[in-house]
Formats: structure tokens, C-alpha cells, sequence
């Protein structure tokens, strides 16, 4: 068996960013993956300017001004957020200044309009301002060419809210990578479907949908596929020219109807691994098909999930072009129990806030799914482990 590390260090070494890019409008980028470096066109703010609302004057003007001992300027007029044309005061002189207005260069700070008489021709200043304070300077959240979205990166709303101040208008991305999801068993029904006795309905198909839309990939997903090897071969065949990695569910552990190991001879693929050393999801199989990685995954539902969030979902950060693709770690404490010894590596379902770390179900099963619900990481247990007790460290993987 490889071990989960060594496992996942197969197929990220057979895994190549998709070259394919394109441009995105603005509107268009959360989620997507930045193919190249964006250098900020202009300073933001592009001029000093007001945070508050009050009075821009020099700072040498007010000192020692006080309730006692207030200080009166002229006001020689009025400058709100978006005026293109300032007063510049002189000395004993302030400009009244709404919140985001320009601060014209002669002023050094401003004064905040409850610290004052708020004054129209004249102003009373009640409190001493230093240079500097209350002024939001020209490029003092983003300088002239700095790089505000670094190649590899996805894209946030954050990103999105900078570029937007920038005035860009669009960005070059990745283009989606294609995914070919096909899940199998003579057992599987569609929702909406009779369930004769003996049956189940495809949780597999739906989930695993569900997680590649949320990673913004592109995919198809067949009919699910009986377990006949050459049935499979051909659907596998037939969907991968229109993909760039294909996923499977289902047959691939030691029975009569684990059918991968005859699939893979059948299309003339390569196998890099067969079994890892983890529960849930041991029987993992990989393979290339066409210069395309195969991950095929167990058909119980939590070992699929599980062995997708650990091994396919930086396979396809690394395929979208992202740089940063490493499963994401952490610690905590357990809250309540885990009463069961682990031989081998282990697993386990749980939700983490803060450090503390709670298990999101009773049922460890590998073929529950509903107590996925609520769960945000795993706790990764080392094999030799006996039961874990309330105020225990724990490691787990983020999800």
C-alpha cells in the first residue's frame, strides 16, 4: 500500500497545469484562477483624501487648541467626495471637507467635524491635530505597479473589490478544467427513479457534482454504468477527448464485481497505484488514460468524498493552474471522544471552530454520508492509535 503522502505525490507529479486560457470580465473572475500577474495601472487612493468629515487645515495652526482654548480659522470653502476642483487654504485658513473629498497639499491633517463649532465662514477648533493624522494618503493601500493578483491565484471577492479600484476591467484566466465523472454499480438508481428491493439511489453522482461545481471545474457525468468492464471501458473511451482528468466511483476493491482492474488492461492504461494505507477509501485506484489521470474512487459514499477532498481536489487545483495546492493543516482539541483503537491510519468525520474540534456524527461508517453534513475537516489519526479521549490534541485536514 503507498501511504496517503506518497500516494498523492504520484499524481501531483503526473499532474500539469491546463495551458488553456482566456479572458474573463471583471463580473465573470470569482473563483477563477489568474494566468497571469496584474500590476495596479494607477495609485489608490489616487490623492490624499478625507476619511471623515470636518476641516483640512495645517496642524501648526491648532496646536494647543482646546475646548478652553480654541483655536478660529476662516473657512474659505467647501470640498465633497468627488469635486475636481479644491481650495488651496493659507495659513490661519481651513477648507471644510466631507467624507472621501480631496485634501488639498497645503493641509496636512484634518480635523473631525465633531472636534469643532462646524462653522461655515469661520470655524472654533476644540482639539490640537498633529501633521498626518486624518488623512488618507495617495498610494497607501495600493502603490503605482504593484502586483495585486500574482499568476496561480484564485481569484476572491477581495481581488475582485481591488481590481475593480483599479479601474481593470477584465483579467486572463485558466480556462476550467474538464472533468469526466462516471459512477458505477449495477445497484445505482437516479432520484426520481423506482428503487426496486436490493437497489440504491446514486448519492455518489450527486455529491460529487455538487463538489466540482463548487470548485468552478467543468465536467460531464455519463449515466451511471453497469459493472461490465467493457461497457465501461467504452463510456471511458468516449468522454476522454472532452476531458483533461477522469474520476470513477465503485469497483475497485477485491469482489466479483470490481471491475477497474480488468478496465484499466481494457483501455491500455497505466496503473500508478493500486491501495493506500488510510480508512475510509483504502482501495483507491489510479491510473493515466491518454496522458490523462484516472482517480478512481470506492463506491461507499464517505469514501469517495473522503478520498476526493485528499487526493483529486489538489490534483485539480494543480490542473487549474493554482500555485498553492497543499491540503491545508491545522490542530485542535477534542471535544467528547473517538472510543475506537486505530491500527492503520484513520479519518475521521469532525468540525472545527477555533480549537476545538467536535465529531459531527456516531456512525463511522465508510458508506454514511449524512453525518458529512456540518463537517469541515478530518481528523487525520495515525495508525497505532488507541481511542482518543475529551482534551486530546488532534491534527486534521481542512476541507
Amino acid at each position: 500500500m503507498e501511504s496517503l503522502e506518497s500516494a498523492l505525490a504520484l499524481l501531483m507529479d503526473r499532474a500539469h497545469p491546463v495551458e488553456r486560457t482566456e479572458y474573463a470580465p471583471l463580473q465573470a473572475l470569482l473563483g477563477r484562477v489568474a494566468a497571469e500577474d496584474v500590476a495596479a495601472p494607477i495609485q489608490v487612493p489616487p490623492f490624499d483624501r478625507s476619511p471623515l468629515d470636518g476641516y483640512a487645515l495645517r496642524g501648526a495652526d491648532i496646536a494647543g487648541a482646546s475646548r478652553d482654548n480654541p483655536v478660529r480659522l476662516q473657512v474659505i470653502g467647501e470640498a465633497c467626495a468627488g469635486c475636481g476642483e479644491i481650495f488651496a487654504p493659507g495659513p490661519g485658513q481651513a477648507l471644510r471637507v466631507m467624507t472621501g473629498a480631496p485634501v488639498p497639499a497645503a493641509c496636512d491633517c484634518v480635523v473631525r467635524q465633531e472636534d469643532t463649532d462646524q462653522g461655515m465662514d469661520t470655524v472654533e477648533i476644540y482639539a490640537a491635530v498633529p501633521a498626518g493624522r486624518n488623512v488618507c494618503r495617495a498610494g497607501e493601500d495600493v502603490h503605482l505597479g504593484d502586483v495585486v493578483l500574482h499568476r496561480g491565484e484564485r481569484i476572491t471577492a477581495a481581488h475582485m473589490g481591488v481590481l475593480a479600484s483599479l479601474g481593470v476591467t477584465g483579467v486572463k484566466v485558466y480556462a476550467p478544467v474538464r472533468v469526466a465523472l462516471l459512477c458505477t454499480g449495477d445497484e445505482l438508481r437516479q432520484p426520481g427513479e423506482e428503487l426496486p428491493f436490493g437497489k440504491i439511489y446514486d448519492a455518489n453522482r450527486a455529491v460529487l457534482s455538487a463538489r466540482l461545481a463548487e470548485l468552478g471545474v467543468s465536467f460531464i457525468s455519463p449515466t451511471s454504468q453497469e459493472d461490465d468492464p467493457e461497457v465501461v471501458a467504452q463510456a471511458l473511451r468516449q468522454v476522454v477527448e472532452h476531458c483533461d482528468i477522469l474520476l470513477t466511483t465503485g469497483g475497485v476493491s477485491v469482489g466479483k464485481k470490481d471491475i477497474f482492474h480488468q478496465v484499466l488492461p481494457l483501455l491500455g492504461a497505466e496503473r500508478l497505484f493500486w491501495k493506500v494505507a488510510m480508512k475510509p477509501g483504502s482501495p483507491l485506484l489510479c491510473g493515466v488514460y491518454q496522458g490523462k489521470l484516472l482517480i478512481c474512487l470506492s463506491g461507499n459514499p464517505f469514501a469517495a468524498l473522503a478520498c476526493f477532498e485528499v487526493f483529486a481536489v489538489p490534483v485539480l487545483r494543480r490542473l487549474a493552474g493554482e500555485k498553492h495546492v497543499e491540503l491545508r493543516r491545522a490542530q485542535g482539541v477534542l471535544e467528547g471522544d473517538f472510543p475506537k483503537e486505530s491500527k492503520g491510519r484513520r479519518l475521521i468525520r469532525a468540525r472545527m471552530e477555533g480549537e476545538r474540534v467536535t465529531l459531527t456524527g456516531d456512525n463511522h461508517s465508510s458508506g454514511s454520508l449524512a453525518t458529512m453534513i456540518g463537517c469541515n475537516c478530518l481528523i487525520d489519526v495515525p495508525a497505532g492509535s488507541g481511542m482518543i479521549r475529551p482534551g486530546d490534541p488532534v491534527n486534521i485536514l481542512w476541507l
